[in-house]
Order: C-alpha cells, then sequence, then structure tokens
C-alpha cells in the first residue's frame, strides 16, 4: 500500500516514463525468450556502435529512462535482469528517436561457468548494465541510429 501511495505521488510525467518502463519491461521479457537468430535482428545493425556524443538537451530525458527501467525492474514478479533492462530502455529511446548501442558480454564466474551480460548505451550515457560491464568481454554490440531504425 505504500508503494502504492508513493507512485501516486510522484508527478503525472513520472508515473507515465515508470509505467512505460513496466510495459517495456514485460515486451522485453517475452522477447527473451525468442531463440536469439529470432531476436538479433530486432537488436539493431550488428558489430556497430552508435557515437559517444549526443545532443545535451537530451540527457535528462535519458537519465530518467534509466531510472524508470531500473526502479521498475525491482517491482516486476518476472525476471527483468540485464538483458530485459537493456530491451526495454533500447525501446523507450527508439519511441524518442534517440540512438543507442546494446552490447553482449562475456565472462568466468569463480568457478569457472560462462555467465553474460547486456549494457545500454546512450552517447556518453550507459542506461542499463553500467556497473558490471568492466568484467566482462564485449562479444558483440548492436547500434541503433536514425540511420538504420524501421520506422
Amino acid at each position: 500500500m505504500r508503494r502504492l501511495r508513493t507512485f501516486m505521488a510522484w508527478p503525472a510525467e513520472k508515473k507515465r516514463l515508470m509505467l512505460e518502463a513496466l510495459f517495456f519491461l514485460a515486451w522485453a521479457r517475452i522477447l527473451k525468450s525468442l531463440p536469439f537468430p529470432r531476436l538479433a535482428p530486432s537488436l539493431g545493425r550488428p558489430m556497430t556502435e552508435t557515437p559517444s556524443v549526443h545532443d545535451l538537451s537530451n540527457e535528462r530525458l535519458i537519465r530518467r529512462i534509466s531510472e524508470a527501467v531500473r526502479v521498475m525492474s525491482r517491482h516486476t514478479f518476472w525476471e527483468s535482469q540485464c538483458l530485459v533492462q537493456a530491451l526495454a530502455a533500447k525501446k523507450m529511446l527508439e519511441r524518442r528517436s534517440m540512438d543507442s548501442t546494446l552490447y553482449l558480454g562475456t565472462a568466468k564466474d569463480r568457478q569457472g561457468n560462462l555467465i553474460a551480460h547486456a549494457w545500454l548505451r546512450s552517447g556518453p550515457i550507459y542506461l542499463t548494465g553500467a556497473g558490471e560491464r568492466h568484467l566482462f568481454t564485449t562479444v558483440a554490440s548492436f547500434g541503433t541510429d536514425k540511420s538504420n531504425r524501421k520506422d
């Protein structure tokens, strides 16, 4: 009940962004269940990166999208880990015609098992998965910009 009261106290714009994040987290969870060859074409142009600069007027919105995905991912009843978060934030950026690069990386855990991680960058800002990205070797990147968007 306390969470609902907190949510209702937020400004309308923040509520809309949080609900959009929740919707795209659910959408991304469904996408994650697809075999990778079917998912890959929707990720962007393989092995490309978008520029590390962006329009400064977009920085606040990029950070708000990042926050919305991070906050709402803690409140889903389904798994909303790194790839789900990256896909949701990517879609939210695409809806606003903003460039992004989704990265996939691998590493080995303490037991020697292969583990994977995904993170998303727009301009110089890492929206998701930023904290752990340095522990992983990038094995793929998918850039989405205005020139390769399916509008």
